[in-house]
């Protein structure tokens, strides 16, 4: 469903995307922008929650600087074991999304862990009990990860996302302090939309200042890529979201995994393993309003880098979509 929004709740909702500065009140730096209140500021974002156009208002935790690994995982699973399957996938809690793709591969859903092996494990019980080969392709170069929605956005098409946001994270595995811990894990949850949401960090043992200090320290370091609205594309009028997986010679795959992510259209893009009878080594997400503004970038991308294999895999079901807890 695409709801229609004011030209400010449009604005409001680039700006939240974009993260809360970190300061006292940041919904009043972020009214200064909109030549607003912050009564105003925090009316109208209490208004888009209330409309499902924001899911929810958490840190955006960068998990591989943290020493987490994590996969894509497909698997073609026989209609009559999907429920049971998807409920089993489900309930693990390394699982942070999961969907339904029309395809023979009909179900792909990441996994994290802290070792290889322990994702290893995992899907080999799954596959154990369910008599279903479970695939895992780990990545092995990011090229983009951007999943930020232009509620501006006239066509959600080559312009449709917004652009300005880091392509790859740094994943430099780094040591955190009982303090640093305390924190990240209390700002995955969801923040109440209030005039100092981070107020409620601090205790007996850190002020307020410390606590904005130890948040500004977690920014720096990269463990936490932003503290921001992630919202319910589909709203804003994505309703067109596909995987597109190509097969690329190894020689030039840098180059074209490099090419896809400038397109506007694409919110994630990685290099990934392979396995037996998939070749398919380039991977990107991609949302538009309509399957026609995929294709037609699908195409021109195609042909700019002579691929001739690919498959596009459209979402027929978000099944998951819960982020991975830490600490």
């Amino acid at each position: 469903m695409n709801l229609r929004l004011t030209k400010f709740q449009k604005q409001l909702c680039n700006l939240l995307q974009k993260g809360l500065p970190v300061c006292r009140r940041p919904f009043a730096e972020i009214a200064k922008g909109l030549n607003c209140t912050e009564k105003e500021a925090l009316q109208q974002t209490n208004r888009l929650k209330e409309l499902g156009i924001i899911r929810r208002f958490c840190a955006i935790i960068n998990y591989r600087i943290l020493g987490v690994t994590g996969t894509l995982v497909a698997a073609h699973v026989p209609e009559e074991n999907l429920t049971e399957v998807v409920e089993a996938v489900n309930s693990l809690a390394n699982v942070s999304h999961n969907y339904r793709r029309v395809h023979y591969y009909n179900l792909w859903f990441t996994l994290q862990a802290q070792t290889p092996e322990h994702i290893r494990l995992m899907l080999s019980n799954l596959s154990g009990r369910f008599a279903i080969d479970f695939h895992s392709l780990p990545v092995r170069n990011v090229f983009k990860l951007n999943v930020r929605f232009d509620a501006e956005s006239k066509e959600a098409g080559e312009g449709g996302l917004l652009q300005d946001v880091e392509t790859r994270p740094k994943d430099k595995e780094i040591e955190l302090n009982e303090n640093e811990k305390l924190i990240l894990s209390k700002l995955q949850d969801d923040l109440d939309i209030t005039a100092e949401p981070f107020d409620f960090l601090a205790n007996a043992g850190l002020s307020r200042k410390d606590v904005l200090r130890i948040i500004t320290e977690l920014v720096d370091k990269a463990v936490i890529r932003r503290i921001a609205a992630i919202v319910d594309h589909r709203k804003l009028g994505f309703v067109a979201n596909v995987l597109f997986a190509g097969e690329v010679p190894q020689e030039r795959i840098v180059q074209a995994g490099k090419r896809l992510a400038r397109f506007a259209i694409v919110s994630h893009c990685y290099e990934r393993e392979t396995f037996e009878n998939w070749p398919y080594n380039l991977f990107a997400m991609m949302h538009a309003q309509s399957m026609g503004q995929i294709q037609h970038v699908v195409n021109k991308f195609a042909e700019g880098e002579k691929i001739k294999s690919y498959q596009l895999l459209p979402t027929a079901a978000e099944l998951k979509k819960q982020p991975v807890r830490h600490f």
